[in-house]
Parts: structure tokens; C-alpha cells; sequence
């Protein structure tokens, strides 16, 4: 062996040693983050987070993971530059490339087989960064218009991912000692870039310049689930992205068709392993409400902010929740509780938290008495004066609370019918509620008596715009409680008065992709299809836009996906 040899056969013993404590004391942070001890977790990366790209990953990883949790819009903004000084850190770490090179590899592509073990996993600790970098700027605008500008992010990283699924595949290549964390990496990939592309509306790839390509969900749920069951550093990443699908993207982007079970099963080993862990019982919580049982959600809910005192915005997250579920209860009060703690402790929308004060107090009965002297009529008022933007832009939800509010502006407004109840529907909260008769009868009984007062009340401008609210709402609980006719009739009254509303544009489409939805529950998918077209191709520039697109899509994949004769619809996947 020359002395060249012996040099560079030492330097890939050093680096493949260097891999293997770096994983080590990687997943020891990530183990103290699950307990709760998360400024320990910090603590033991951030020395290295210069010098090492799995400590760097990691450090950052661990502040996404609290960002996405809090929305809180300083730890947003500290993640994304955190996950930018960790990218940097991983591209020292990449195979160094000369123009020559360049020019060779845009010719023949370049090939991975000639890397080293450390050059291969700074490829997927790089690629990891800008696909957590996607995904924030995703957390901060909904409407996806950074997220397009960040198009070249999400295309590099994609094609990264592309390159080594195929590399993995490959005969020519030798596995290393750290293989499956460099797996598990490219199923985690892989797997989210599948997931979340095939809940892309189509105009959203076009933008991105995803030309004729779509996510497959059946495949990136696969490659997910594979992760999640492997013994890697990503295999709690796996887990975690999976636990937010079924339990959060299918319901407030989707039509609520989340695999709850399968939630179960993946929180379970979890729950036993860190049965303090606030994260899993804020999971557990989540599973409880959406099996319907909402007294056992409110119970992990209390247990998650009992669970630890230092995460204080993490706590927030529960009284959201809390808040929904005494919602579906119909317990105004504790609900105005919830939604009075978020407005005096959380930044995410002020504008929100106190739409939401409001719109509890206009439910309280005539001998309830207000907490704190509360004005409705005032706080819907200084709804529009909180407006917030987070990377230059406004947050869906706001701007919705910010139009339905106006109306309060003028010196004798004309009452919301039920706000609250019009709130939920924007989060899906009728797919929760649909699973409980009782919450479903009691949340009807209460649309009735709003539809009856306004019945007695004199007619204005509004009047349509608030008819068809309650229809929608109505329709709603009728379909759960399969009442289908009654519910068509509802959903059919909004589309036949279209033109009377006068405010509230999002109602139109809507209510054709809930008789959509009503329609594909019955194997009436032809109909159930041209009504998703024509909500998605007749209207735009209403409340809400993108969520409904979302849910468009995923209604018609739904509607695609079907068996028909004994095949099945699917896209091309990522690999």
C-alpha cells in the first residue's frame, strides 16, 4: 500500500468514525428532547454545530419541530435561519466538485457510487435541510406564495432525493457501516415528498414546475411507514411526519379521511417508551378527539401541560385543542376560557384568539353573565386592527376572522348567526363531531334555533349570506346523521341562491364539494367529480381559497383512486 493509499484509507476510517459518534450523540439529544428535556437536547449540540452536519441537522431539526408546534411566528423565524447555518454546514461536507466535473456531470449525471459514506450522508443531511426549509416557509404562508418563489429549493432537494432512491436501488453500491440511517433518510424524503405532493392542487405543481408529475400518497405513505419502523436516526422523523398526516393534514387539508388507527399503532411503542413525553400525549390527545372521545382528549390534553413547565408556547397548542373541544361540546364558557388564555399568552393571530372571544360570547344565553365585562360588539371590533403578517403575509385564518368581523364595524351591526360554529367548519371540526351523535344532535339543535331567530329578524343585505351559513352547517350535521336527502337539499339551497350572497363567496364552492363529498360516500363518483371541477374551475378570490382547494384535491383522488373494474387509479411516485 503507497503512503497515498494508507492516507486515504485512514481518512475514511477517521470520517466513518467521526459518522458514527456524531448519530450516537445525535439521537442521545433526540431522546432528551422526547423527555421533555429539551434545553439538555439543545444544550448537547449547539458546540457542534459548526464543525459537524448531523449536530448542525439535528440543532435545527429540534427548532423546526418546535416551531411547526407553537406557530409561534420568533420561533418560525429562529428555525429558519437555524436550518440555513446547518445547510451551509452540511455543503462542506459534500463531494467537491472542479467545472470539469460540472460540465461531466450535466452530460452523464453525476455518479454517486464514487462518493464516500460521509460525502453520501452530507448529500441527505443537505437535501433534509431544504426540505425543512420548504416546509416552513409552507408553515408561514398557506397560500403557498413563498413557498413557489422557494420552487428551486423544493426542485433541488427533490432531484437529491430522486438520485439516491436510485442509488440505494443500484447493484454497484456498497453499503456502509452507517446504511440505515442514510436509508432511513431517503424513505423519510422520499416518502414526504410523495405524501405532500399528491395534496398539492395542480395549479400549485404548475407553479412549481412540477410538469405532469404528482405525488403518489399510497407510495409515500410506504416509504414512511418503512422509515418509521427501522431503527435509524430519522425513524421518530418518520414517525412524527406520519402521527401530523392522519391526525392533522388529512382533516384541516383533506376531507377527514385520516388513518387513525394507524396513528394509534405508531404513537403506541411511543407512548410506552416516553409516557411523560408532551409531544406523544398532545398525539394522544389528538387520537382521542378524532376517535370522538372528547372528555379522554381533554383529559391528555391536561395530562400534556402537567407533562412539563419549560416549553411554555407548548402548552398552547393544548389550549387550542381544548378550546375545539369544548366547542363540540358546546360549552361556550370554557371555550371562551381557552380562547382568552391564547389571546393574552400567544403571538400567532391575536386577531384570531379575540374573533374567537367574540364569537363565544355571542353564543352565551341572556342570563350568562360576560367574564371580565367582555363587550361581542367590541372585540369583533378590534379584530381588524391585529391583523399580522408573518414573511409578508396575512394568515388565512385571519383574514377570514378579519371579514366576518367587519360587519361590527358599522354603529348597529347585524349579529353573526354562530360563529363559532362557522370557525369549526373552516378546521373541519364537523368531521370530528360526525363520529358522536349526540355532539352532532346538540350542534343541530343549536343551528335550528339560530335559523329560527333568524327567521324573526328583521331582513337586511345580510340575510342571505347568513341563511346559507346555516345551511352549510346544517347539511352538515344532517349528513352525519344520515339524513342524505335533507343534507343535499341543504348544500343544493346554497348553489340555487349563489347569487344572493352578497359577502360570503366561500359558501358556493363549498357547498359543491360537500355534496361532492356526499355524493362519492354513495358511489356517485361521475357526479360527485364534475361537482369538484366545477367548484375548483368557476371560482376564485374567496375566504379561504387555497384550504378549499386542498380539499378539492383530495376529494378527487378520493374520487379517482376508486376501484373501477378492478383497477385502481394511481400516480407516478418519487424514485
Amino acid at each position: 500500500m503507497t503512503m497515498s493509499e494508507h492516507a486515504g484509507d485512514s481518512a475514511a476510517r477517521s470520517s466513518t468514525s467521526d459518522l458514527n459518534v456524531a448519530l450516537r450523540e445525535c439521537m442521545a439529544a433526540l431522546d432528551l428532547f422526547l423527555n421533555n428535556k429539551f434545553s439538555d437536547a439543545l444544550a448537547s449540540l449547539q458546540a457542534k454545530t459548526k464543525d459537524s452536519m448531523y449536530h448542525a441537522l439535528t440543532y435545527a431539526t429540534i427548532l423546526e419541530m418546535q416551531a411547526m408546534m407553537t406557530f409561534d411566528p420568533q420561533d418560525i423565524l429562529n428555525a429558519g435561519n437555524t436550518m440555513k447555518e446547518a445547510q451551509a454546514t452540511c455543503q462542506r461536507f459534500r463531494k467537491k466538485s472542479t467545472v470539469a466535473d460540472s460540465i461531466n456531470n450535466l452530460v452523464h449525471r453525476q455518479s454517486l457510487e464514487h462518493f464516500t459514506e460521509e460525502e453520501i450522508h452530507a448529500e441527505i443531511c443537505y437535501a433534509e435541510c431544504l426540505l425543512q426549509r420548504a416546509a416552513l416557509t409552507f408553515l408561514q404562508d398557506e397560500n403557498m406564495v413563498s413557498f413557489i418563489k422557494g420552487g428551486i429549493k423544493v426542485r433541488n432537494s427533490y432531484q437529491t432525493y430522486r438520485e439516491l432512491d436510485s442509488l440505494i436501488q443500484s447493484p454497484h453500491y456498497v453499503k456502509g457501516e452507517n446504511h440505515l440511517h442514510f436509508e432511513g433518510g431517503v424513505k423519510l424524503g422520499v416518502g414526504a415528498f410523495n405524501l405532500t405532493l399528491s395534496m398539492f392542487p395542480a395549479r400549485i405543481l404548475r407553479l412549481l414546475e412540477f410538469v405532469g408529475f404528482s405525488g403518489n400518497k399510497e407510495h409515500g405513505l410506504l416509504q414512511l411507514q418503512e422509515g418509521a419502523s427501522s431503527y435509524s436516526f430519522r425513524s421518530v422523523l418518520c414517525t412524527m411526519l406520519l402521527l401530523c398526516y392522519h391526525t392533522f393534514m388529512t382533516f384541516v387539508l383533506g376531507t377527514g379521511k385520516g388513518n387513525v388507527e394507524e396513528a394509534e399503532r405508531l404513537l403506541k411503542p411511543y407512548l410506552a417508551r416516553y409516557p411523560k413525553g408532551a409531544i406523544f400525549l398532545f398525539f394522544a390527545g389528538r387520537i382521542e378527539t378524532l376517535k370522538g372521545n372528547i372528555d379522554a382528549a381533554v383529559n391528555r390534553y391536561e395530562e400534556c401541560c402537567e407533562a412539563q413547565q419549560y416549553w411554555k408556547q407548548f402548552h398552547h397548542m393544548c389550549y387550542w385543542e381544548l378550546m375545539w373541544c369544548f366547542t363540540y361540546k358546546r360549552q361556550w364558557k370554557m371555550a371562551f376560557f381557552y380562547a382568552d388564555l391564547l389571546s393574552k399568552e400567544n403571538t400567532w393571530s391575536k386577531a384570531t384568539y379575540i374573533y374567537m372571544k367574540a364569537a363565544y360570547l355571542s353564543m352565551f344565553g341572556p342570563d350568562d353573565c360576560s367574564p371580565f365585562g367582555d363587550s361581542e360588539a367590541e372585540l369583533f371590533r378590534i379584530v381588524p386592527s391585529l391583523k399580522l403578517k408573518i414573511a409578508g403575509k396575512s394568515l388565512p385564518t385571519e383574514k377570514f376572522a378579519i371579514r366576518k368581523a367587519r360587519r361590527y364595524l358599522s354603529s348597529n351591526p347585524v349579529p353573526l348567526p354562530v360563529p363559532p360554529l362557522e370557525m369549526m367548519y373552516i378546521w373541519n371540526g364537523y368531521a370530528v363531531i360526525g363520529k358522536c351523535p349526540n355532539l352532532t344532535e346538540g350542534m343541530l339543535e343549536t343551528l335550528n334555533e339560530a335559523e329560527e331567530a333568524l327567521a324573526r329578524s328583521s331582513a337586511t343585505e345580510l340575510l342571505a349570506d347568513d341563511r346559507c351559513v346555516i345551511k352549510l352547517l346544517k347539511g352538515l350535521c344532517l349528513k352525519h346523521l344520515g339524513k342524505i336527502s335533507e343534507a343535499e337539499d341543504h348544500f343544493n339551497y346554497i348553489y340555487l341562491n349563489e347569487k344572493k350572497i352578497k359577502y360570503d363567496h366561500y359558501l358556493i364552492p363549498n357547498a359543491l364539494l360537500e355534496l361532492a363529498i356526499l355524493h362519492l360516500e354513495q358511489n356517485r363518483r361521475e357526479e360527485a367529480i364534475k361537482l369538484l371541477e366545477k367548484a375548483k374551475q368557476n371560482y376564485k378570490n374567496y375566504s379561504m381559497e387555497t384550504r378549499t382547494h386542498f380539499r378539492i384535491q383530495a376529494a378527487l383522488h378520493q374520487a379517482k383512486s376508486a376501484p373501477e373494474n378492478g383497477m385502481h387509479c394511481g400516480a407516478s411516485a418519487v424514485s
